[in-house]
């Protein structure tokens, strides 16, 4: 029987909440997304972001054909952690995703998207010593170490070795190591985490050859 758990700590999400659509951006649950507020649409979200409960998701609209583009069903609720709003108007935001949620409907488009949303668990069909061991394969194919990132890629490392939610240690390998937008897109929309972690290490096995 399939197993599901909400290996993040839990968090109360609105049932709706804002969207901003950037093209294959994506942000992850665990990580921290810097973000550069000057469209007036966008001013107008984060105005209401702010005066309620600060948070606010990236829609990620990707090409479906080489004509068209789609809005990924799947995103990551995100909350502002720091705002500093400029004497232009504009502001500098940086966003931290927490918890991925899938869009359900659309509540307001103009002048800003505004969804329904609800919550997207992790499922884990295994058990956490397979799901563990798998994460240390993922450590174990980071890329080596240069003297000039040397001490930080030591620190990262022993830091996610310390972390006891293994969904959360993927999440942050997805989002910092993987380059390729069509890898980022199967990581984030994927529920199961196993299948999230074999397409983590396969895309890490890759970069290690090229």
């Amino acid at each position: 029987m399939d197993k599901q758990s909400q290996i993040l700590p839990s968090f109360n999400l609105p049932e709706t909440m804002p969207v901003m659509v950037l093209g294959d951006c994506f942000l992850f649950p665990g990580c921290m997304l810097p973000l550069f507020i000057f469209e007036e649409r966008y001013r107008l979200m984060l105005s209401l972001a702010l005066k309620t409960d600060r948070m606010f998701c990236i829609g990620t609209k990707v090409k479906s054909n080489e004509r068209e583009c789609e809005l990924l069903p799947v995103s990551t609720a995100g909350l502002i952690r720091a705002c500093k709003k400029q004497e232009d108007g504009t502001s500098h935001v940086i966003l931290q995703g927490v918890q991925r949620i899938r869009f359900k409907n659309w509540r307001q488009e103009k002048p800003f998207v505004i969804a329904d949303i609800e919550p997207v668990k992790t499922v884990i069909q295994t058990d956490l010593d397979y799901v563990n061991d798998l994460k240390q394969r993922s450590l174990d194919l980071l890329p080596d170490a240069t003297p000039e990132t040397g001490e930080a890629m030591r620190s990262l490392r022993h830091t996610l070795e310390q972390m006891e939610c293994p969904d959360a240690v993927c999440d942050i390998l997805s989002y910092h190591f993987v380059k390729r937008c069509q890898i980022h897109r199967s990581l984030l929309v994927e529920p199961v985490l196993e299948k999230r972690y074999d397409t983590l290490i396969a895309e890490l096995e890759r970069m290690r050859e090229v």
